[in-house]
């Protein structure tokens, strides 16, 4: 068999061999036999043995003794302790850096330290009754600083006991403080205790803002340690007492107590002071005019940590849970805030930009201001339902234009809106006296006889309020039942532009358009200015200015900022026509569309109004003391189910002004004894003879029964008879 081939045809590789020296290959037979080939395991095993000849030789253990273990222990141990403490100090090395490297990043975001100073108290305004007390509080509640000598003892250390036990042995901030409220909140597994300090509550209160964040709280603790190093530690927990916040708008422990207890801080008793303390954790949801049991629970607890930090006895303790005595005020949803708003608005104009706390003194007479509120709140919750009623407003004034009561809506907390000075609406009939004025300025009387008839004007057709007409009648009858096409008629004879001018005259302010419709009261206007207008009709015919604000006063020093000047005696109504005026108003009452607005005594006048639709109901009436008006309606200025002046308007006046004349001197109108003057005897004389005015006739043709209203009184017998009558009343 030739070398390279074997049985079964296998050939073997050449690579690349000349096939010669290819074929050069020792035979199974020319091989020397091994007794190694009958044990292969022996072999195979001698062979591994003969390879590991080629590799170095390995160094055998020496035994090692018990002795020597322990050795080579300890020096592993000392070996692992170095590299501990090295790395420790390495990392805290870090750590001091990056505390360091955080301090100076929080620091770049303070104002610079040497520049930082107590920050004055926001700006409190005061508002104050013509008596002299507090009517309502604008901007932070503040009480004057209390000096920490000046407190009994044991109200700062109520605050001491529940807030920072460590107060006095901290530098600002306390690390045993913080460790202990971290360990409590762990165990508790819920935030139950904090861990700032006074000094650092005293810092975020001045200096920054409630947010909860690591950065405010890196500042906070920066500021508190600033302000120990300024400050003392008493005068530290001065600034904070009369600077934290005791909930509903309360600022520092005298506000607080005013507020709560109706007394000075420095007359509070343990239990008011435990009390007072107890808010500071939450004073929104504790304030005692909110939750009083829950005040009163967490007021015991300021008294168990008083008691156990030995500032109380555990009897004092015990004798004061539960008696603390409350004098809380209702929360201000009183229309009297709708006077501190509209005072609000008018302070840039008086004393320009208030930077320190002022007292304000108002014309508001706070028993007035009650009697208005309930009037309008009674009257509309017994019928604002039936007609569809459902705001109000009221604004009382003297003839000089002081404000007395104003109610801009029914309820302050529902709505702010105040529609006493800021609404617009249209008055109706009670703007007709602007017109009727314009035409005795031009020379007719209050017995200038004109028709009620149908009217139309490029198309419009008014019609009086009962569609019915009632031919020949005096302006005084035309006033007092307000018959809107005579009302027409004398504003296209006068013009329009005269009646807006007139207007204007007396008070008005908002833009009146000079149409035909301006006789029925169809531009806007609100309750103040047009109470306003009707003034000099109540004090001889002078313009006034409506105002509410008569001194303006800093509270610390009584500084003088404004003092009411009076108003410069501007005649805008001479006396003559002030008294045909209020001759033909005060018909309104006695026999026209006001006959419930009586005032027992006292000599009245008045114009009721009606808008389109019976969106508005109105009554403006006056005597010789006050000037009020009131306007009923709804703020969508949708109809109310036929609400009109002579209704609710008027008991609402009545209600009120009767009260208002209770205990008053008795005065009549300017010029009401003088008539409507002798100049005017003449004109007067040529109309005695004029034909009694016929009944007024209805749309069904039929007349209905004489009324005071619709027959003209027979003069007495000849001119001097006739001008008895009209010199002291006669008979009407």
């Amino acid at each position: 068999m030739a070398l390279g081939k074997k049985k079964g045809g296998r050939k073997e590789p050449l690579f690349g061999l000349p096939a010669a020296l290819a074929d050069l290959r020792l035979t199974a037979a020319d091989r020397i036999p091994n007794a190694a080939d009958d044990k292969p395991k022996k072999a195979k095993a001698k062979r591994k043995s003969d390879d590991a000849d080629d590799e170095p030789p390995r160094e055998r253990k020496a035994p090692v003794s018990r002795s020597g273990a322990k050795r080579r222990s300890k020096s592993r141990i000392g070996f692992g302790i170095g590299r501990l403490f090295y790395w420790g100090a390495v990392l805290g090395l870090w750590g001091v850096i990056a505390v360091v490297g955080v301090v100076i990043w929080v620091g770049a975001h303070l104002p610079p330290i040497q520049s930082l100073e107590i920050p004055k108290r926001p700006p409190t305004i005061q508002i104050v009754g013509m008596d002299g007390s507090v009517l309502a509080q604008r901007g932070e509640m503040a009480g004057a600083n209390v000096a920490l000598r000046d407190l009994p003892p044991y109200l700062p250390k109520a605050f001491i006991a529940i807030e920072d036990r460590r107060f006095y042995s901290h530098f600002g901030i306390d690390p045993v403080g913080i460790l202990r409220a971290a360990v409590t909140n762990v165990l508790r597994r819920g935030v139950s205790q904090g861990g700032s300090t006074l000094t650092q509550q005293l810092a975020k209160n001045l200096f920054l803002t409630q947010e909860r964040t690591m950065q405010r709280k890196l500042q906070e603790a920066e500021l508190a340690i600033w302000l120990e190093r300024k400050h003392s530690k008493n005068e530290i927990l001065e600034l904070y007492l009369n600077r934290v916040y005791f909930g509903s708008g309360a600022y520092g422990v005298e506000a607080a107590a005013q507020k709560y207890f109706g007394k000075s801080a420095r007359n509070v008793t343990i239990a008011e002071a435990a009390m007072l303390a107890g808010l500071v954790k939450s004073p929104s949801r504790l304030a005692p005019n909110r939750n009083p049991e829950g005040a009163e629970a967490r007021a015991q607890v300021v008294l168990a940590a008083m008691a156990e930090a030995k500032f109380i006895t555990e009897a004092q303790a015990q004798a004061s849970i539960g008696h603390p005595s409350y004098n809380v005020k209702p929360a201000g949803a009183g229309t009297v805030n709708y006077v501190a708003d509209w005072i609000g608005e008018v302070l840039d104009d008086l004393v320009g930009q208030i930077d320190q706390s002022i007292t304000v003194e108002t014309t508001i007479d706070p028993k007035l201001q009650s009697v208005a509120e309930a009037a309008i709140i009674d009257e509309l919750a017994a019928k604002s339902v039936k007609f569809n009623v459902s705001q109000g407003a009221l604004v009382a004034m003297t003839p000089d234009g002081a404000v007395r009561a104003l109610v801009g809506g029914r309820n302050y907390s529902d709505s702010q809106y105040n529609r006493a000075v800021t609404a617009k609406r249209q008055p109706g009939s009670s703007f007709k006296p602007f017109v009727y004025l314009t035409a005795l300025e031009q020379g007719l009387t209050p017995d200038t006889i004109r028709q009620d008839a149908p009217i139309e004007v490029k198309g419009w057709k008014p019609e009086n309020y009962t569609h019915e007409y009632f031919g020949a009648v005096t302006l005084t009858q035309a006033l007092a039942m307000s018959l809107n096409t005579v009302a027409i008629r004398l504003g296209l004879e006068v013009g329009p532009k005269n009646v807006v001018r007139t207007a204007h005259r007396l008070g008005i302010s908002s833009k009146l358009e000079p149409n035909a419709s301006i006789a029925l009261g169809t531009s806007e206007v609100s309750v103040v200015e047009l109470v306003g207008a009707y003034a000099p009709f109540a004090n001889g015919g002078f313009a006034v200015s409506p105002h509410v604000v008569t001194k303006i006063k800093t509270i610390e020093g009584g500084k003088l900022l404004y003092m009411r000047q009076p108003d410069e005696r501007n005649q805008v109504i001479e006396p003559r026509y002030v008294a045909m005026m209020n001759t033909m108003m005060r018909e309104t009452l006695i026999s026209g569309t006001a006959k419930k607005a009586e005032i027992p005594g006292w000599m009245a006048a008045g114009k009721t109004g009606t808008s389109q639709d019976y969106r508005d109901a109105w009554f403006v009436g006056y005597t010789a003391n006050l000037v009020t008006g009131v306007w009923l309606g709804n703020d969508d200025n949708s109809p109310t189910k036929k609400a009109t002046g002579g209704g609710l308007p008027v008991e609402v006046w009545s209600r009120f002004m009767r009260t208002a004349h209770e205990g008053v001197a008795v005065a009549s109108l300017p010029n009401s004894q003088v008539g409507w003057g002798l100049s005017n005897l003449a004109q007067a004389a040529s109309q005695v003879s004029a034909p009694t005015p016929p009944a007024p006739v209805n749309n069904s043709g039929t007349r209905p029964p004489p009324t005071r209203a619709n027959v003209r009184p027979e003069p007495a017998a000849g001119l001097d008879g006739w001008l008895m009558d009209r010199l002291f009343g006669g008979n009407r």
